[in-house]
């Protein structure tokens, strides 16, 4: 399998805990001049793709059904979803509107990069049961960057983060502090990413995955430290993404 270009990342997953950092290092890469951006995080011009808005659209809708004296889709009037599975719908989705990408531009690949992120926690199946729900295409194409906080911070940076008057907002958007706990203090990816240092198999597929440090929160302020970061952990991702494509003979000579 080819990259797009000599140095750029296919798919780049980045997935964590709420709260993590996510969504700051993305927007801290739109704000990167892309020459830069391909220099020093091995990423172009780049698509987004962030399971949040389909979420939050659900919720709009419930609460225009209940309204109307109608049966919510998708949620209860406490805002968890009514059945495990549309977790994994979401991803679903998400799969989906990565195809729809390739399919409106077959050459997609040959100058773009997809970022995908995503948050989960154990009591709705964790990262393990997401990624079932990702073929074997998209997974093959890919890499994974861990965010890395203790559940300390996910709960501090969630309170800090939320704007009330933009509760829709992929930026300033929070959850109350009883309803994360329920849905993501308890994270399965020591689980989830075995004993392998470098590579997770998923579905039989190897994915190289590196971990992004953040308990020192480097992501808020947006500055050079999470630049000088994110350059070493995404090199690290790039050469073991190297050495993962790599056929068997080349590795042992």
């Amino acid at each position: 399998m080819s990259s797009p270009t000599p140095n750029t990342f296919d798919v780049l997953f980045l997935i964590a805990r709420p709260a993590a950092g996510k969504s700051e290092i993305i927007d801290y890469l739109k704000r990167t001049d892309v020459t830069e951006r391909q220099r020093r995080f091995h990423i172009g011009p780049f698509d987004e793709l962030d399971d949040f808005p389909m979420i939050w659209t659900w919720f709009e809708e419930d609460a225009i059904l209940a309204r109307m004296g109608k049966q919510r889709l998708h949620t209860d009037n406490k805002g968890y979803f009514l059945h495990e599975y549309l977790w994994h719908v979401l991803i679903e989705r998400l799969e989906l509107d990565y195809h729809k990408l390739l399919r409106d531009d077959p050459t997609y690949h040959s100058t773009h990069t997809t970022i995908i992120e995503f948050a989960r926690g154990s009591e709705h199946g964790g990262f393990r049961a997401a990624f079932q729900h990702f073929t074997p295409d998209i997974l093959r194409r890919s890499v994974l960057l861990y965010i890395d906080v203790p559940w300390e911070e996910s709960l501090r940076k969630n309170r800090r983060r939320f704007n009330p008057r933009r509760p829709g907002s992929i930026l300033e958007h929070g959850l109350p502090d009883k309803k994360l706990e329920r849905l993501y203090k308890e994270s399965d990816w020591n689980t989830f990413r075995g004993t392998n240092p470098d590579t997770i198999f998923i579905q039989g597929v190897p994915v190289p995955y590196a971990v992004f440090a953040n308990a020192d929160d480097v992501t808020t302020e947006r500055g050079a430290a999470l630049g000088v970061r994110l350059e070493q952990a995404l090199h690290l991702l790039w050469q073991r993404r190297i050495a993962c494509r790599e056929p068997a003979s080349a590795r042992i000579s």
